[in-house]
């Protein structure tokens, strides 16, 4: 790393905690003591100090995650056997925020938001979709319901540019009312990823930078949380 450059770190994950929004077929976040400091110090007998830990029940897609290809496509790699790549590295962020819950993003919005911002997509970029919802929706009954999401022509115009990772501020890449998930269809059939409920991308929108998203390494995973960041240099 050049020590000469100033770095920002921009956190894009949501919270984990007991009762966060989670999408509708996935298992509802607990956590729950493990032990105390108090336990833990009667336990040791140590007079100094004691550990306190908690246990965790979580889905592999909640809340801020990526996605392995196995999830929808079961002849796909599962999240420990995904190159790397696909979580980390260039990626440019777009704003869509204009674009209604009522319709999905189509391919003439992506050209005007790029356009727009003065990008272009290269070849293992991860693109991000800044829609707004995020902003204006996490915390109400419209977070799981009333968003936008990709056109099948949209989310396979991305694949076709090189797209790896195609992420979003909103529960998923699709239309909450697309039963055939174009997205997801799309990223099966072009071995790509997708992050989802990710945040602050106001912070980066109409910008190049470096993102990093690494999933954990969960034997044979259908996906896993991760915590988002986008990296930014005094030259960027």
């Amino acid at each position: 790393m050049n020590r000469n450059k100033r770095w920002t770190l921009i956190d894009l994950s949501q919270e984990i905690y007991q009762g966060m929004s989670v999408f509708p077929m996935h298992q509802r976040t607990f956590i729950m003591v493990n032990m105390t400091h108090e336990e833990n110090k009667k336990m040791t007998g140590s007079k100094t100090l004691g550990f306190s830990a908690r246990n965790l029940l979580i889905s592999e897609h909640g809340p801020t995650h990526c996605d392995a290809v196995w999830e929808y496509n079961p002849e796909g790699p599962t999240i420990d056997k995904m190159p790397l790549t696909h979580f980390w590295g260039d990626a440019i962020c777009v704003d869509l925020s204009h674009v209604p819950p009522s319709r999905y993003i189509t391919v003439e919005d992506l050209e005007l938001a790029l356009a727009k911002a003065g990008l272009e997509i290269q070849a293992g970029d991860i693109f991000l979709m800044y829609t707004g919802h995020y902003d204006r929706n996490y915390g109400t009954n419209k977070w799981q319901t009333e968003y936008t999401g990709l056109s099948y022509e949209a989310a396979e115009w991305l694949a076709q540019k090189g797209v790896v990772n195609i992420g979003v501020d909103t529960p998923s890449i699709d239309h909450p009312a697309d039963l055939d998930f174009s997205g997801h269809w799309v990223c099966g059939k072009y071995n790509m990823t997708n992050t989802e409920n990710l945040c602050n991308l106001d912070k980066v929108v109409n910008r190049r930078f470096i993102f990093m998203g690494l999933p954990l390494r969960i034997r044979d995973g259908s996906g896993s949380p991760i915590r988002a960041v986008a990296i930014l240099t005094d030259e960027d």
